[in-house]
């Protein structure tokens, strides 16, 4: 498998979240061809189990799919930032726990079709109550539940955003026992 040679880049969209550029490229057998890439500073995820053993979930809706989801807390990673801080820093927003154990469960890419996106998920324990200071656009529930219960919302389709579904079995798998 050979790499495509990038001939030529092209930004057509910034934005405050992500960027779109059009890249034309040189494929192995001396053809061109058009990669539309979105350009992303990559994310964090976070399955936090508090002392009583369950994961904290979140409730929001998300435009782009029309639907309220059930994940786990997540957030974009702001330049020059490190990803472990940066999930330490959304879980308080988001849920108000503090966490004083943090273990980096995977990283991923998210959708590498098309995205530059990396996702990088985390174990939060020891976890400590605060206040949540979620951003002043988003709209959070939080909702504790059992391991048990996660897996069977995995299963049954309620639980649908892949970095939950990720970090949920990684979780399952490295850390718990049902």
């Amino acid at each position: 498998m050979r790499d495509e040679k990038t001939m030529k880049s092209e930004r057509i969209y910034e934005g405050k979240v992500i960027n779109l550029r059009v890249d034309t490229v040189e494929l192995p057998d001396r053809k061109y061809s058009k990669r539309e890439i979105v350009e992303h500073s990559g994310a964090v995820a976070i399955v936090a189990v508090n002392q009583e053993g369950k994961i904290i979930l979140i409730k929001q809706f998300r435009k782009p799919v029309e639907e309220v989801l059930l994940e786990i807390p997540a957030g974009r990673i702001e330049p020059k930032e490190d990803p472990q801080d940066t999930a330490l820093r959304e879980l308080e927003e988001e849920t108000g726990f503090k966490a004083n154990k943090i273990v980096k469960l995977v990283e991923y890419y998210s959708t590498p079709g098309f995205s530059n996106e990396v996702l990088h998920i985390y174990l939060a324990t020891e976890l400590t109550t605060g206040i949540a200071k979620p951003d002043e656009d988003e709209y959070i529930e939080t909702f504790p539940m059992t391991l048990e219960v996660a897996m069977e919302k995995i299963k049954s389709g309620e639980i649908k955003d892949s970095k939950a579904i990720i970090g949920i079995l990684m979780y399952y798998k490295y850390y718990a026992s049902i």
